[in-house]
C-alpha cells in the first residue's frame, strides 16, 4: 500500500510507504494521504495526527521519474474545482494537475481541524518539504535535512510556497538561491522545526508530544489551530502563495519553450548529481 494508517490510542499514524523511492509523492500517494487524513478526522477517538515516512527518509519530493509515476492519469477533483487534465495540452494540462494534487491538497490538509505533527528523518526535499509544512509541528531526527532545490530546473520554488513564512525571508532566499540542504539543527534555530532529537528516539519523542497535546480539549485545539492559520493568511501567506504558484507555472512554460521539457531536462538522477 502506498500509504499506511494505524491508530495508537488517541494518535493516528499516517505513513508514506514508498521507501524504495524515498517516499516520492505521485498522485496515487496524494489521494491515499487524503483518504488517510479524512479517516483520521472522522474518527472521534483520534485527537492528533502524526505524518511519517517509511524507511530512511521522510520524502524526496514529487515523483519525477519512478516506474509508478502517474502524472498523466485522471484524478478525482477534491481540492480544486477544475477540469480533468488528461485531455488537455500545454500549460492547461500541468496547471490543472498541480492546482489539485499539490497546491490544493496541501491547503486542504493545512485546514484539518486536528493538530498534526510531521515526524521527519533523512531527506525532506521539495514536495516532501510541502508535506512537512502543512503539519502544525515538526519533530526532526538529528539526521534530517530540508531542501528545495528546484531552482536548478529554473523554477522559483515548489507549488506550496510557504518558504518566507516558515523560514523568514533571508533564509528562504538562501535555501532557494543555493539549493543547499538545511540541517535539522539550523532549521530548529530558524523556528521551522519544533524539536531535534536523536534518530533512535524520534518515534518515542514524537508520540510523547502527540499524546500530551491529545489531552487538551479537542474543540479548543481546532480553534487555536484555525486562529494561527488565519493570522498567517493575514500576514499574506495565502495571497503570496497564489502569486508564487503563477510564477512557478511561468517557469514551467519557459522551460517548455526553451528546453527539452517543463523540468528543463532535470530528471531525478540529474537532480541527485547536482546535489552531490
Amino acid at each position: 500500500m502506498t500509504v499506511l494508517h494505524e491508530t495508537r490510542g488517541p494518535v493516528a499514524l499516517i505513513t508514506m510507504n514508498r521507501p524504495r523511492y524515498r517516499n516520492a509523492q505521485n498522485s496515487a500517494m496524494t489521494y491515499a494521504l487524503d483518504d488517510a487524513f479524512t479517516r483520521a478526522v472522522d474518527d472521534p477517538s483520534v485527537a492528533v495526527i502524526v505524518l511519517a515516512g517509511a524507511g530512511d527518509h521522510f520524502s524526496a519530493g514529487h515523483d519525477i521519474g519512478t516506474p509508478e509515476r502517474d502524472a498523466d492519469t485522471s484524478f478525482p477533483r477534491r481540492a480544486a474545482p477544475w477540469w480533468d487534465h488528461t485531455d488537455r495540452v500545454g500549460a492547461d494540462r500541468r496547471y490543472a494537475r498541480e492546482m489539485e494534487v499539490y497546491l490544493g491538497m496541501c491547503r486542504r490538509w493545512r485546514e484539518i481541524p486536528k493538530p498534526s505533527i510531521a515526524m521527519v528523518q533523512g531527506a525532506c526535499v521539495a514536495g516532501g518539504l510541502m508535506l512537512a509544512w502543512v503539519c502544525d509541528l515538526i519533530v526532526a531526527a538529528d539526521d534530517a535535512f530540508f531542501a528545495d532545490p528546484v531552482l536548478r530546473m529554473g523554477i522559483p520554488g515548489v507549488e506550496y510556497f510557504a518558504h518566507p513564512w516558515m523560514l523568514g525571508p533571508r533564509l528562504a532566499r538562501e535555501m532557494l538561491f543555493t539549493g543547499d540542504r538545511l540541517p535539522a539543527r539550523r532549521a530548529y534555530e530558524a523556528g521551522m522545526v519544533n524539536r531535534v532529537v536523536p534518530r533512535d528516539a524520534l518515534a518515542d519523542e514524537t508520540f510523547a508530544l502527540a499524546e500530551r497535546i491529545a489531552r487538551m480539549p479537542s474543540f479548543g485545539l481546532a480553534l487555536a489551530k484555525r486562529a494561527v492559520n488565519l493570522c498567517e493568511d493575514q500576514m499574506g501567506m495565502r495571497a503570496g502563495m497564489d502569486t508564487a504558484f503563477g510564477l512557478h507555472h511561468l517557469a514551467h512554460a519557459h522551460n517548455a519553450e526553451t528546453s527539452a521539457d517543463p523540468l528543463a531536462g532535470m530528471d531525478a538522477a540529474a537532480m541527485k548529481r547536482a546535489a552531490e
